[in-house]
């Protein structure tokens, strides 16, 4: 029995958080961790759960229907609820819960709350020159997941082809940076100290890391096996080659060496 009630996993989109949620779910233990309030909208919610707005009195009433359906989805058949937080709709949600716990004032007091005993989970990726590569072409291309056998798992666009464009790597690596330090901020200012995870070593060593969270969670390795991950790399020859030339322009634009900035860190990509 874990002695937490939930989990939130908090990210930024390309850092692995689709592929530690699907080997979660594949143990039975963890629930079905996911974007459960994804869109940074309260009707964009009661679709997703298939609630009818005119059915409750109040704003109060239909949040806390959402919240109600998201832990059952989240739950699935375990005790535990698991959540995929990012930064577009991090401060709706909390604004969201606010409305269902005024008299509390912190956010970790309002998560609690609606959630239980959460434990907070800090994915982060080290090189953001890589995850904005990653980004950039999974919206161009609209393939952003696809499954270990080759099929895709999620496509939000038709295939288009994707093509080098320097502004907005540049732009997505400064949003990458700035979703990293909000987070550090807010743990911080609500007194949370994370379980933390890298891209890295999660793309390394998938099921060592995914011990390392059912162990933090209390919740047992007996049946853990190691296998194919359930999500593929989607890295290749062009990901590296725009890496190589956005350096290379990088230098060009700004003379010395770029080592220890966020364009020039290392780390695979996906």
């Amino acid at each position: 029995m874990s002695r937490f009630d939930a989990y939130i996993l908090c990210t930024s989109p390309r850092s692995g958080s689709t592929l530690l949620c699907a080997m979660l779910k594949e143990t039975g233990l963890a629930g079905r961790p996911g974007s459960h309030f994804h869109e940074p909208s309260l009707d964009a919610w009661l679709d997703e759960y298939k609630l009818d707005r005119v059915s409750f009195r109040s704003e109060e009433q239909a949040l806390s229907a959402v919240v109600k359906a998201a832990i059952a989805r989240g739950r699935g058949e375990s005790d535990l609820f698991g959540l995929r937080l990012q930064q577009r709709s991090f401060a709706f949600f909390m604004s969201q819960l606010g409305v269902l716990h005024p008299a509390l004032s912190s956010d970790r007091a309002r998560i609690e709350a609606c959630f239980g005993r959460t434990l907070f989970i800090h994915l982060t990726r080290a090189g953001k020159l890589e995850q904005a590569i990653s980004y950039i072409r999974a919206e161009q291309s609209g393939l952003w997941h696809m499954a270990a056998d080759g099929t895709e798992l999620e496509r939000l666009a038709s295939p288009k082809p994707p093509h080098y464009d320097r502004e907005a790597i540049a732009a997505q690596v400064e949003t990458f940076v700035q979703m990293d330090a909000d987070w550090e901020a807010w743990f911080a200012r609500e007194g949370i100290a994370p379980l933390w995870l890298s891209y890295d070593a999660l793309s390394a060593a998938p099921y060592g890391n995914l011990a390392r969270v059912l162990e933090a969670l209390d919740l047992p390795l007996g049946s853990l096996q190691e296998k194919t991950p359930p999500v593929a790399k989607l890295a290749d020859d062009t990901s590296r080659a725009w890496a190589k030339r956005f350096k290379a322009e990088t230098t060009l634009l700004t003379p010395g060496p770029i080592e220890g900035n966020h364009f020039g860190q290392p780390g695979s990509m996906a």
